[in-house]
């Protein structure tokens, strides 16, 4: 079977197969260290341009201390934003999503911006000393579009432009026609896990897992699952489904009534795909529709896991009902991931656990663990640092790490 994704690296021999060492799971300074080295410098997937289809049209985000705001300006440009008025600091919108009419008014004082963020005014202006608009309007933040999925970092980091990053799976994204999807209603799910970030991503990284683990997508794929790994935190899963009916009813239905789609090339007719992206999300694509999902860390214990769901545009009932079917089976399947994300996490603090040994069917953790020490290289320490001294001996190791490599 072709893929259009380019062909990722084969697994290397001999490969370490341990995975972080467990007090990387709970140490508050380590993860004070992922706010500003991992999270605030690399993409983040916000959501879709045809979730903000009108000028004026928002979506906010919020990431440990930090808000934005993506919005689309009167010129039909899409900007992002912090969430910050110029005056107090006050969100000038409140809320997953909405619409300004015209202006952005923040909600405090009732200074007033324009959709392209510029201040168009202030209240009282003779109350405060001459005030230069160009100076006072809200502060920009990189944001990338990429077949419409709309991606910002509150800081630059070490991740290249979008497109570059995510040029393997390109191809895909195109035959995907990803300009021609549509949110559902309600179009965000988001639920709050009391474990680490990372313990929901090893779960995810890996599909070593499914067969025992996931009947559901056992029964629609069989043994088709595999993964592909690629340099700067980039994987693709895929599990193909056929025409044999499945045991359980929303699989032995979904194969049923999931309609042909001959616009789709015929490795992804009846592929279910998945597009990891480092440091905490997926791109997923059925046939019938599109979702992002993500982790959003909201302390070193608790995770927000959220995302969106999209449908073809106008879609057709088959497609409604194959997308419903496919809810079904994903909802199953994030439930059970749901669990042995606890029970990983919990794990992590036994004096019984001897770190992992991975096989190379998950070797998807150990490539997303390698970015995780590349940028902090105090998670190679087998023990936990002294909490007080992690921030300066990380310092030490990237000075460290950095000199060897200029020689």
């Amino acid at each position: 079977m072709t893929l259009l994704m380019n062909a990722a690296p084969p697994i290397p021999n001999n490969w370490n197969r341990s995975g972080l060492p467990g007090w990387t799971y709970h140490s508050p300074s380590l993860f004070a260290l992922e706010r500003s080295m991992v999270f605030l410098t690399h993409w983040q997937i916000v959501g879709h341009e045809c979730d903000i289809p009108n000028p004026g049209d928002w979506l906010g985000f919020d990431l440990l201390g930090e808000r934005a705001v993506v919005m689309r300006g009167a010129d039909g440009v899409v900007r992002a934003f912090n969430n910050l008025c110029r005056h107090r600091g006050a969100r000038v919108v409140d809320g997953a999503s909405g619409s300004c009419k015209g202006a952005i008014v923040c909600p405090f004082h009732g200074w007033v911006y324009n959709l392209d963020g510029t201040l168009r005014g202030v209240a009282r202006p003779e109350s405060f000393d001459p005030i230069n608009r160009a100076d006072f309007g809200l502060k920009p933040l990189e944001l990338e579009i990429f077949h419409g999925f709309l991606f910002l970092r509150f800081q630059h980091g070490p991740q290249p432009p979008v497109a570059e990053w995510l040029a393997p799976c390109n191809d895909d994204l195109t035959a995907y026609h990803c300009m021609d999807i549509a949110p559902v209603t309600p179009p965000e799910w988001d639920t709050v896990l009391p474990i680490n970030w990372k313990s929901v991503r090893d779960v995810d990284n890996e599909g070593y897992h499914v067969a025992m683990a996931h009947p559901a997508l056992q029964d629609l794929y069989g043994r088709s699952y595999r993964d592909l790994n690629y340099p700067n935190g980039l994987s693709h899963s895929i599990g193909e489904f056929g025409d044999q009916p499945g045991r359980r009813w929303s699989v032995r239905n979904y194969v049923k009534h999931s309609p042909e789609q001959p616009w789709l090339p015929p490795h992804l007719r009846k592929s279910w795909t998945y597009y990891s992206l480092f440091p905490n999300a997926v791109l997923a694509f059925t046939p019938e529709g599109a979702q992002f999902y993500q982790e959003i860390p909201l302390t070193h214990t608790s995770t927000r896991v959220t995302g969106r769901i999209y449908s073809r545009q106008n879609e057709t009932r088959a497609e409604r009902l194959s997308r419903y079917l496919a809810y079904r089976i994903d909802r199953e399947t994030s439930q059970e991931d749901q669990q042995l994300s606890i029970w990983s996490n919990e794990s992590m603090k036994s004096a019984a656990f001897d770190g992992f040994h991975l096989s190379d069917l998950e070797y998807g953790v150990r490539c997303h663990h390698d970015q995780m020490r590349g940028l902090l290289p105090v998670m190679t320490c087998e023990t936990a640092p002294p909490e007080a001294e992690l921030a300066q001996i990380n310092t030490k190791m990237r000075e460290q790490a950095h000199s060897n490599n200029l020689t």
